[in-house]
């Protein structure tokens, strides 16, 4: 059907395309009992790759079905691939278990391979369960993971250094780095790789922080450790309002398909 549409096709028809392919799609999943149909929707990405759920999908509204199966896709793609960085970040957002844990189904210190479990289950709870419950999940995950990055960033504001940290919360910056986006690169693209695909990344390129931090006295410029340590932080901060952001779309399409309003 896309292959027929090469060349440009009129928006609305692609718009009904969209929305039909998603609620097609979720609702052969949820009359079907046969585990094998289950399993191909699940690995949807893995087989045919992330551009053909983003050639269908990608331009949908957060507050569309396909918009909100478009998240849900990357969601799990990003926890897959990034599933070692996520688990630290994870750990330091959530080190006391909470409603969130409960929520998300996360143990209070997941493992990588607890990460890629909990992954598939929120994907797989979208089309075999309660929708809604399943969007509730993730926005609760990514939460978590938005705070992991804020604890980061405030660490690194104040410049711990002590053993614990490093061990801790300071090796997270490292695992930010390593939960890079698709592109890969700088602490912060973990989350990015998720913030920037659900359409709430900058509209331009992340300024790094304020343009001349100072001292604590205000004596002077800080060295060029401190001025990149505070842009590293301030580059965290900015990824967590995104993911928050990507959070509030779980949950608004969540209260939308509760009253029969997500299409």
């Amino acid at each position: 059907m896309l292959d027929g549409l090469a060349g440009g096709a009129d928006p609305e028809v692609i718009r009904e395309l969209s929305h039909t392919s998603a609620a097609a799609l979720l609702d052969r999943v949820h009359h079907t009992e046969d585990p094998s149909v289950v399993e191909r929707v699940l690995t949807l990405v893995d087989r045919e790759g992330v551009d053909v759920i983003a050639e269908l999908w990608s331009h949908c509204e957060a507050d569309s079905l396909p918009g909100v199966l478009w998240r849900l896709y990357l969601l799990r793609t990003w926890m897959r691939r990034h599933r070692e960085a996520i688990a630290r970040l994870w750990r330091i957002g959530e080190p006391v278990a909470t409603t969130a844990s409960a929520i998300a189904g996360v143990d209070q210190a997941p493992t990588e391979e607890d990460i890629a479990r909990t992954a598939d289950s929120i994907l797989a709870g979208a089309f075999t369960g309660d929708f809604a419950v399943a969007l509730e999940r993730a926005a609760a995950f990514v939460d978590v993971v938005a705070n992991g990055l804020r604890v980061e960033a405030r660490h690194m504001t104040r410049g711990y250094r002590r053993d614990a940290v490093a061990d801790g919360v300071g090796g997270a910056a490292d695992d930010t780095a390593a939960a890079g986006s698709v592109a890969g690169g700088a602490p912060g693209d973990a989350a990015d790789a998720l913030a920037d695909a659900t359409g709430h990344a900058s509209d331009g390129p992340f300024d790094g922080g304020p343009p001349e931090p100072r001292t604590e006295n205000g004596a002077g410029p800080v060295d060029a450790d401190e001025r990149a340590r505070r842009t590293k932080a301030a580059r965290l901060m900015h990824t967590a309002g995104n993911l928050l952001a990507t959070a509030r779309d779980f949950r608004h399409g969540a209260a939308l398909w509760r009253h029969d309003r997500l299409e």
